[in-house]
């Protein structure tokens, strides 16, 4: 069985889409539709930007998003998942691919969540750190016990690979903490914020009222959301596990052993980068694992 994967933010690279917009009428087409939605064209950023360009909140989430979707549009009747996910942002992508959501209004979505994380930053000084070599429950343990900041295990990405988020404060001193506790490196992360910890709480009240109005219909094929790491395919199921996702940790290597178990044995991650190919080879040694760009 096919898995499609799609990736988060972090994935965007200067020049990112130019090849699908040159070489494919309908990328071009739906290019352009998305110049049109989000009022700026954001194409010329994808295709001839430099890397900080890239990196304005308001252009990174929907150019990776425009990018996996947009490429899943162009296989036609190649594209046929028997389940999808998406880590982070990247959920997005999977429910328009699964035609739980629209094109038009999934990228409404992705912009309102960038511009909504983006104020949310800016209100208290947070940052993330990934810890390597250590168990998930030693680090859960650890953030638990700090006390006076906020501090959690906010992705798990594969075995051995987690990311903690917080106040600055508090993930400085759980970094100091889990190293004590047998961790190989905790590594500073370049996000402008606590994503994905209760710090992120003003941007999930702004998108959820978004998320609310938007229409939901029932997916193609079971996505595997992240706030649970299972299976859905009920529309409004759907639509709760998603305005709960900014708050809530990225269960990715729950999500990806789920998939296995529901029988996946072919993972295609779509979008740009292959950091989800290799978090599944982590993951699941024995399925297949590849990328397309």
């Amino acid at each position: 069985m096919k898995a499609y994967v799609f990736p988060g933010q972090g994935a965007q690279f200067a020049g990112m889409g130019n090849a699908l917009y040159e070489q494919n009428p309908l990328a071009r087409e739906l290019f352009e539709q998305a110049n049109d939605i989000l009022k700026f064209r954001i194409t010329d950023i994808m295709f001839a930007g430099s890397d900080e360009e890239l990196k304005q909140t308001k252009v990174t989430q929907p150019a990776v998003f425009l990018h996996s979707v947009i490429l899943a549009n162009t296989l036609g009747d190649d594209f046929a998942p028997d389940m999808v996910a998406g880590h982070s942002l990247g959920e997005f992508s999977a429910l328009v691919a699964a035609k739980a959501l629209s094109f038009e209004e999934g990228l409404i979505l992705v912009a309102k969540r960038a511009n909504a994380m983006q104020k949310a930053c800016e209100t208290t000084p947070s940052t993330m750190a990934a810890v390597l070599a250590l168990s998930d429950e030693t680090a859960e343990r650890i953030c638990a016990e700090i006390t006076g900041e906020i501090v959690i295990c906010a992705n798990y990405n594969c075995p051995g690979q987690i990311v903690i988020s917080g106040t600055e404060t508090g993930v400085n001193m759980a970094c100091e903490q889990l190293l004590a506790a047998g961790a190989k490196r905790t590594v500073k992360l370049n996000v402008g914020g606590a994503f994905h910890s209760p710090l992120m709480e003003p941007a999930r009240v702004e998108l959820a009222e978004a998320i609310r109005s938007a229409v939901f219909g029932k997916p193609t094929c079971p996505v595997y959301q992240n706030v649970n790491a299972k299976a859905e395919t009920e529309p409004e199921t759907i639509r709760k596990n998603l305005i709960a996702q900014l708050t809530s940790p990225v269960r990715w290597t729950q999500s990806v052993r789920n998939m296995v178990a529901d029988g996946a044995t072919h993972f295609i991650e779509l979008g740009p980068g292959n950091v989800l190919q290799g978090l599944v080879k982590k993951i699941a040694p024995n399925v297949q694992a590849e990328s397309f760009q």
